[in-house]
């Protein structure tokens, strides 16, 4: 029976995040770089659920963690998703708008 991760309790999204890193690491030793990016994918979306979406603000910006030299801005926060644009080292916004869990949104950036 498949339940959705909000239907998961805490210690329960734990399991599932060790769970889905060890299968990452498998594929990774076998050479499927397409399977370890669908499990830290959804290791990506298990996290966000074990965090708090209100600490996440419209208009603030954020460092993403996986890419050093991108920041995000949000506009929205929808469940644990964020909305928003990306903007990169020459402060460059994107035009295309864009959901990110937020487990990927790092330190606030001042601006």
């Amino acid at each position: 029976m498949n339940y959705r991760y909000s239907d998961y309790s805490v210690e329960q999204l734990y399991k599932e995040i060790g769970e889905l890193k060890e299968k990452a690491l498998k594929a990774e030793q076998q050479g499927n770089i397409s399977e370890v990016q669908i499990n830290e994918r959804k290791m990506q979306v298990a996290i966000s659920y074990t965090m708090n979406p209100d600490e996440f603000k419209p208009e603030e910006i954020y460092q993403l963690k996986m890419e050093p030299g991108f920041r995000f801005q949000i506009e929205y926060i929808n469940g644990i998703f964020a909305w928003g644009y990306r903007i990169n080292l020459l402060d460059e916004r994107y035009e295309a708008i864009e959901a990110l869990p937020i487990s990927l949104l790092g330190k606030k950036v001042d601006k």
